[in-house]
């Protein structure tokens, strides 16, 4: 189980290099696609690269209380934790009042032996020149990267719910 100070320094020390260009779908599933790259706390200049899909089902109206109840599958106790805490955060829980089924998959892991603003350079590049609107690239904690992709999964949440709402009010549906 994670320390809370842990906890709240991986939250403190993520840090989203590339924001992916589109935001979760209303009415269909969304699928975008991390690396997170965090260094290795007992080795110098040696970095560890995640990569995978995260997966977000269509949006569905929820009550705030029913947060806790969000299916994160494929996470781990840490990114449970973490919704956990932001369900009794009264002022997130307001703008938070839908759901998403989320799931990480294809997941993989490489350790780079070079400095982590060299190897952060090096895939901010390769991901720019791809263009891909539904990349994106992390930096983060390693004994808690889920913390990490878990906080960016809802700062991205929070950044598409404006849509959400209005799409939903256009047709009608709130």
């Amino acid at each position: 189980m994670i320390e809370e100070h842990d906890f709240h320094y991986a939250l403190e020390n993520t840090r989203v290099v590339i924001q992916p260009q589109r935001t979760i779908e209303t009415f269909g599933s969304t699928s975008f696609r991390f690396l997170l790259v965090s260094e290795l706390l007992d080795q110098v200049n040696v970095v560890r690269v995640r990569g995978g899909r995260i997966e977000a089902e269509r949006p569905r109206i929820v009550a705030p209380q029913h947060f806790r109840k969000l299916l994160l599958d494929g996470f781990g106790e840490s990114a449970r934790e973490y919704a956990d805490a932001v369900e009794k955060l009264s002022g997130v829980a307001q703008i938070l009042r839908y759901g998403f089924e989320l799931r990480k998959t294809d997941l993989e892991q490489n350790l780079v032996h070079d400095p982590l603003e060299v190897v952060v350079a090096r895939l901010e590049e390769d991901m720019r020149s791809r263009n891909d609107p539904m990349d994106t690239l992390i930096t983060g904690v390693d004994d808690a990267w889920e913390v990490c992709l878990l906080k960016f999964t809802m700062d991205l949440i929070q950044r598409s719910a404006g849509g959400n709402v209005d799409e939903w009010k256009r047709r009608g549906l709130i």
